[in-house]
């Protein structure tokens, strides 16, 4: 769980440092970025949660 909440950790930074070079800089091939990591933070969160879920049944 820590390695995915570490993961997780990653790619949100990511996502905001492409995010912010979109928006103040103008820069297209950030804002590809960032969309991609939004993507892969989406199924990153899902499993999260799976796991998340499955130690608090424990």
């Amino acid at each position: 769980m820590n390695e995915l909440i570490a993961k997780v950790k990653e790619l949100s930074d990511a996502l905001l440092v492409d995010a912010n070079a979109q928006v103040e800089k103008g820069n297209k091939a950030a804002g590809t970025r960032a969309r991609k990591a939004s993507l892969e933070l989406e199924k990153l969160l899902k499993e999260f949660r799976k796991v998340s879920l499955e130690a608090s049944k424990k």
